[in-house]
């Protein structure tokens, strides 16, 4: 591991901020508009407590058995409010804007100030309003940022062991907020929204949070599904949680219609229900996009959800079952034990290292007559892997792709061939069309294979295109950046929504603010929900106010409400203890495992300073530290543990459930 200087102020805050934060970096990122679809995604529907909605009659019923019939169902739903036309314009390919943030200044353009009314944020210099607003959403200098995240940690200890003696606002009706998703934006607003004063409601297709950078670990067995997961409502047990699929937003009448798969026996039925809102929070994330590719969508595995990984798990063992057949030829088997991976991002990465494990570690022990038929392609369209990472680091992951096959027992190491090669990167080669059994490559390449994983890229959901159309011009104007994502403000309100709105993590886009647009990361949605529920704690007026001057102002503080440490800190740069300081992202770092024991990890220490790079041994600690520390709950770091001592005494479970 090579280790730059970091001063201790840097030191102090990230270390602090590592320690306690509960919701942690994932390395994954995603998506633009036109043909904007008014088709909506989310799925499913449980329970209710105190919740006002109502059900519709209308029902589509399946018989048979009831637990093929439900996952039917589910599945009709999720494919009917999961399309979106021409989606190949709304891409981004996984990792994109996950290195260093540069400062971005907006171009001014003389032709735009002879049209009607100017947008927030973007009057005249000389008006003294504007200054301040401008002064407002500038970038807080990192020393004092950090001052101010360390501030917030003392804050919320205090408050966790003392309780919180600021006086909570009163009023006869709490807001009705109604949040859609289950992600990591969802899961830190939960952790930290006061429903004394919110009447909370998540609606989401899954009841539960799912650690995503451990995914391509739970395909392979590393770690179980359910060690990875934590029950929605067990991160709030107060919130009232709906397992059902938004179908249509009403932004007029604050009114959701969702889609539930109900059972009663051997008897399921699709049901719509409708919740109204009085603040609606959007943190649905991307759907991985197949960049209009033919045959991706029928012919791929996608690795963004349990569901997924749970069936590239079996897919694996039905290869090597499959290739065990006798009258099989070594060309069918080399072909059902080639696996294709698309994609050198952090995800597609991870998958092909933690593939590898398996065939070198359990391959032996299970299948050791097949290892030498096995063949690991990843595809990649660009000219490196791990484009988020330094170059250095770059370089450190293709070797460590690229490293000779390690076979602990000698016997079957003798039967593999001479320079045999597990893994084989073949970059610049971008995918023409895969079909069942093979991809074809635009450079004449072709590509038999066994099973196919699709890591390339991540586009916005229908629900957020139809949110962007609703919402109007001021979400159309600023498309050419959002590319499909919902425009936020730099207090997470959607433009156009009067406030009634909030969007985070990969379905928002932030076009200007103290950061400009984020990368569409785990460890940004985090910290933006842990944000806006700490903004929403502290009773500020989210309904934006427009000035004289047609400026639309920041959130207001409550007059009788007091300013704690970490606000006055930001203030004295903001000038201002009137508005809402901004939401500002700290870069805490990305990781990436790379096989074999070792990971990568390259550690922000300001922006655009040199980061702290390890590798190897130390960061796979440091990879795994950290993924221990930033489970949600106690309970998922103990069976992380646990599935990894499992694993390294017993090996990984192959049977086929």
């Amino acid at each position: 591991m090579r280790l730059q200087s970091l001063s201790s102020v840097a030191c102090v805050g990230f270390f602090l901020i590592l320690g306690t934060s509960t919701t942690i970096p994932s390395s994954t990122a995603f998506m633009t508009p036109s043909a904007v679809s008014s088709s909506v995604f989310q799925r499913g529907f449980e329970n209710a407590r105190d919740t006002k909605f109502s059900m519709d009659s209308s029902t589509r019923q399946m018989t048979s058995s009831s637990t093929e019939s439900e996952k039917e169902l589910r599945r009709e739903i999720a494919d009917r409010n999961s399309k979106v036309e021409n989606e190949e314009q709304y891409a981004i390919l996984d990792g994109a804007g996950m290195g260093p943030i540069a400062k971005q200044t907006p171009k001014s353009n003389d032709k735009d100030k002879t049209k009607g009314k100017e947008e927030s944020f973007a009057t005249e210099e000389s008006d003294a309003l504007q200054k301040k607003l401008d002064r407002l959403i500038k970038q807080r200098p990192y020393p004092l940022f950090l001052m101010e995240k360390a501030a917030e940690i003392v804050e919320d200890v205090v408050s966790e062991i003392f309780g919180d003696d600021t006086p909570t606002i009163k009023s006869t009706k709490r807001e009705k907020v109604v949040v859609l998703g289950t992600g990591w934006g969802a899961a830190a607003f939960l952790k930290g929204i006061d429903t004394n004063m919110y009447d909370v409601t998540v609606i989401s297709p899954r009841n539960y949070f799912v650690f995503t950078p451990m995914l391509a670990g739970a395909s392979v067995g590393t770690v179980d599904f359910r060690s990875i997961t934590e029950p929605v409502r067990e991160i709030n047990r107060k919130a009232t949680y709906l397992e059902g699929t938004a179908t249509e937003v009403d932004t007029v009448a604050k009114r959701l219609t969702c889609e539930s798969v109900i059972c009663d026996g051997n008897s399921c039925d699709i049901q719509e229900f409708s919740v109204e809102y009085d603040r609606l929070i959007v943190t649905i994330g991307a759907q991985t996009n197949t960049f209009g590719i033919p045959g991706v969508r029928e012919y791929c595995n996608f690795l963004k959800q349990i569901e997924d990984a749970r069936r590239i798990r079996t897919a694996i063992v039905n290869c090597f079952e499959r290739a065990t057949l006798p009258g099989m030829s070594d060309e069918e088997r080399e072909r059902n034990l080639t696996f294709a991976i698309i994609g050198a991002g952090p995800t597609g990465i991870e998958f092909a290292a933690e593939l590898r494990d398996f065939v070198e570690q359990d391959g032996p022990k299970y299948y050791p007559n097949l290892l030498k038929h096995v063949r690991i392609k990843v595809i990649e369209a660009s000219s490196t892997v791990l484009a988020p990472f330094d170059k250095s680091l770059q370089e450190e992951a293709i070797a460590r792709m690229k490293r000779s096959v390690q076979v602990k027992d000698p016997d079957v190491l003798q039967l593999l061939p001479e320079r045999f090669e597990l893994v084989e990167l073949l970059l610049e080669s971008s995918v023409k069309e895969v079909t069942a059994k093979t991809i074809f490559l635009n450079n004449g390449l072709t590509i038999d294979y066994g099973l196919s994983v699709w890591a390339a890229g991540n586009g916005p959901l229908p629900l957020t295109l139809q949110l962007v159309e609703k919402l109007g011009e001021e979400q159309a104007s600023e498309q050419n950046v959002a590319r499909g994502r919902i425009v936020t403000d730099a207090w997470m309100r959607a433009k156009g929504s009067n406030g009634s709105i909030m969007a985070l993590g990969d379905c928002s886009c932030t076009t200007k603010g103290p950061d400009g647009p984020l990368p569409a990361t785990g460890q940004v949605a985090a910290q933006q929900g842990e944000f806006l529920a700490k903004l929403m704690n502290k009773g500020y007026d989210l309904s934006p106010t427009i000035s004289k001057e047609g400026i639309m102002l920041p959130p207001v503080r409550q007059p009788d409400r007091v300013s704690s440490l970490s606000d006055n800190i930001a203030n004295l740069v903001t000038g201002s203890d009137e508005y809402a300081k901004p939401f500002q992202f700290l870069n805490l770092g990305i990781l990436a495992y790379t096989g074999g024991g070792s990971a990568l990890a390259q550690v922000a220490t300001a922006p655009n300073a040199e980061p702290i790079k390890g590798k190897g041994k130390i960061g796979n600690a440091l990879w795994k530290s950290v993924y221990i520390s930033k489970q949600v709950s106690w309970r998922n770091r103990f069976m992380v543990i646990n599935d990894w001592l499992r694993r390294q005494i017993f090996g990984r479970d192959i049977t086929r459930l």
